[in-house]
């Protein structure tokens, strides 16, 4: 009867952690694809100059738009469920997982885990280098989780590992990302 039980904990232990994987649970593809609507509406996320009113910059600050800049040499990398290797290819956890560690900031690589990590803030308050949570409803578990790339008066743009691979979306004016917002984590202040 023991053993019973002790594979049936396994098992259900296992099937929980494949579970938590955002590619089971997030769409297989993204049902609107990202508009590319010229320069002039991507967020501006390069470093202000020193003669710039914004030129001094706190460290968290330039900190935060390293992290974005990182993160954005890997647009148009492949989707892969379970990955963590821009060479073959991430899913949304194992893409925030790997840009954080580049930075020294330890993150599990699991989407619900990285929800309970940092520090919880108000997603009208992200900055670039945050974290954003995705629900399919109040009680469903976090099936997703994208980096903030800037929070503008147009909207809060997110880099993200999707179907589509790598990209930036404004998730305000996405039908299908908007109503999925969850909540926000502030995982790079704790290192200042």
């Amino acid at each position: 009867m023991k053993r019973i039980s002790i594979w049936t904990i396994l098992l259900t232990g296992l099937l929980l952690i494949f579970l938590s994987r955002c590619h089971l649970l997030a769409p297989a593809s993204d049902p609107y694809p990202p508009v590319d609507k010229g320069p002039e509406t991507r967020p501006n996320t390069e470093l202000p100059t020193n003669d710039s009113p914004a030129g001094n910059l706190s460290r968290e600050a330039a900190f935060r738009l390293d992290i974005v800049d990182y993160a954005r040499t890997f647009l148009g990398t492949d989707y892969l469920y379970a990955g963590r290797d821009p060479k073959k290819g991430f899913d949304c956890s194992g893409f925030t997982y790997f840009v954080m560690d580049k930075f020294g900031i330890s993150l599990s690589p699991s989407s619900r885990a990285q929800e309970g990590q940092g520090r919880k803030i108000s997603v009208s308050r992200v900055q670039p280098g945050d974290l954003i949570f995705y629900r399919r409803s109040a009680a469903s578990a976090v099936f997703h989780v994208s980096l903030v790339v800037a929070n503008e008066a147009d909207g809060i743009y997110v880099i993200h590992s999707t179907s589509r691979g790598v990209v930036v979306d404004n998730i305000t004016t996405s039908s299908y990302w908007a109503p999925k917002i969850s909540s926000a984590r502030d995982v790079v202040s704790g290192k200042f």
